[in-house]
């Protein structure tokens, strides 16, 4: 049995009937400092008090942005789990709002060149957190690293940050080109969603997008949709400062009243095309293999 098959079993296995497959959702950028992290953290507070059971991967290597603005150390990261035997549930980190994090440290990096044992028993420890969480956000690196989009390439569902900034609009679109130009990225299984952050108003959301898919129509005919957007609110960046999610400690401001329509309408489309929702399982053994098995 190669190692292709035997991950397709374990796959197989963790999309029973009894163990529901968890919904995966990417958080990316074209570049850093557009607010990425600081979305991950409030939609993960957002989809807790919706009564979703959440867990966020900090995959952003060496910053270690979730587990700063969460204002809480982790004892153990992923590479605990690939090279030291912890357990999944021994690496998650609990912090506000009780939502989970796994910090990645460096350990994702290396993973495609690991033993096939190895990678078995990550992957059955990974496939765990569809029993643990509904939904599981990735916040990965801001930028077009080789690493930012192999996890891109593995995602069914992408939410891409960027602010009205010139710069952000056209690394938004450089990001778009490489991912679209991937040998193994596919449009038809993956949705790409816009978050516009910082905007004055929803006028200038709504303008951003636009700007962004005429490019994006026009060059790479790659599907994208609007998400919606997130103001500029002095409030958020107050709670930055104090390391705690503006949802929490502002519920009522502009910016987490913002990330509560967001997240509703997050919950209000889950219903999506057949594949989408795969399960961390699936997503790992794709960003290992390099190939959909």
């Amino acid at each position: 049995m190669d190692q292709a098959e035997q991950l397709r079993n374990i796959i197989k296995a963790n999309n029973a009937p009894k163990r529901p497959l968890a919904r995966v959702i990417t958080v990316t950028s074209g570049k850093g400092g557009v607010g990425k992290s600081n979305t991950a953290i409030n939609l993960a507070i957002q989809f807790k008090k919706m009564g979703q059971r959440v867990i966020i991967l900090d995959a952003d290597f060496g910053l270690a942005n979730i587990e700063i603005m969460f204002g809480t150390v982790p004892k153990h990261n992923l590479c605990d789990l690939i090279y030291q035997g912890k357990n999944i549930t021994e690496i998650i980190t609990w912090g506000a709002g009780d939502v989970g994090f796994i910090s990645g440290g460096s350990g994702i990096v290396g993973m495609s060149n690991l033993s096939r044992d190895y990678l078995v028993y990550i992957i059955q420890n990974l496939a765990q957190l569809d029993a643990i969480a509904d939904v599981i956000i990735i916040d990965t690196g801001a930028g077009i690293g080789d690493a930012v989009l192999e996890f891109l390439v593995a995602s069914g569902e992408i939410i891409l940050v960027t602010t009205p900034e010139p710069t952000s609009i056209t690394d938004s679109y450089s990001l778009l080109k490489a991912l679209h130009r991937h040998p193994r990225f596919s449009s038809e299984s993956s949705q790409i969603k816009v978050l516009a952050n910082r905007v004055r108003n929803i006028e200038d959301g709504q303008n951003l997008f636009q700007k962004l898919n005429m490019v994006v129509s026009r060059y790479l005919k790659l599907p994208i949709t609007y998400l919606g957007a997130i103001p500029q609110d002095d409030l958020l960046s107050e709670a930055v400062m104090q390391q705690t999610p503006v949802s929490l400690s502002q519920p009522m401001s502009k910016s987490a009243r913002a990330y509560e329509r967001v997240a509703a309408r997050l919950m209000n489309r889950e219903v999506s095309p057949e594949g989408k929702r795969r399960g961390m399982a699936a997503f790992f053994s794709h960003l290992v293999n390099g190939k959909k098995i």
